[in-house]
């Protein structure tokens, strides 16, 4: 029976460690496919001009940072559209025109100019990011301090111990602070 509940202990912190790890490396792999889609729209999108309508800063308080977002405007095969954009590294200014390369597909799908690509995308891949590291972090911890305590546990083999000749004929055995069976 405890053989049986330290594999299942031990299987779980495995399980936690791989799901852990899954979930760290997604986000890395949705920006990278997002990174290839930018680089896809500017190939094969239709050019247009988009207008920046507001940029607003909402705050986060105190328990977030806070984040700002532009609205453009911007006519594609005749149609005026509006879609919003996170502002990461560049934030233009109410009234800037800027280059963007919308999916004929998808009038509300554009890359920018400055690579930022319309909607907020990728947030929950971040937020499993940030979840798959604690549970890579915890998992890792509980493997190892599994594997030191199943070492404190394992029987010690008690050697024997040398006995080494005292000068004066009195025996002394060990290295301690204090020495034994020595009289004054």
């Amino acid at each position: 029976m405890i053989v049986r509940r330290s594999f299942l202990i031990r299987l779980a912190c495995v399980l936690l460690v791989v799901g852990g790890g899954a979930l760290l490396w997604l986000p890395f792999h949705t920006q990278m496919e997002l990174d290839d889609w930018a680089v896809t729209l500017r190939e094969r999108g239709t050019p247009a001009r988009a207008v920046v309508v507001d940029q607003v800063t909402e705050s986060g308080g105190n328990r977030s940072p806070s984040s700002s977002t532009m609205y453009f405007s911007y006519e594609v095969d005749g149609r005026t559209h509006a879609q919003e954009v996170a502002c990461f590294e560049v934030c233009r200014a109410a009234g800037a025109e800027v280059s963007i390369w919308v999916n004929p597909a998808d009038p509300g799908d554009f890359v920018t100019d400055f690579g930022q690509l319309s909607g907020h995308r990728g947030r929950v891949q971040g937020v499993l990011g940030v979840v798959g590291l604690a549970a890579l972090g915890v998992g890792v911890v509980l493997t190892l301090s599994g594997i030191r305590r199943r070492r404190a546990t394992r029987p010690r083999r008690d050697r024997p111990r040398r006995v080494e000749p005292a000068t004066g004929g009195r025996g002394y055995v060990g290295r301690g602070k204090r020495k034994r069976n020595v009289r004054p």
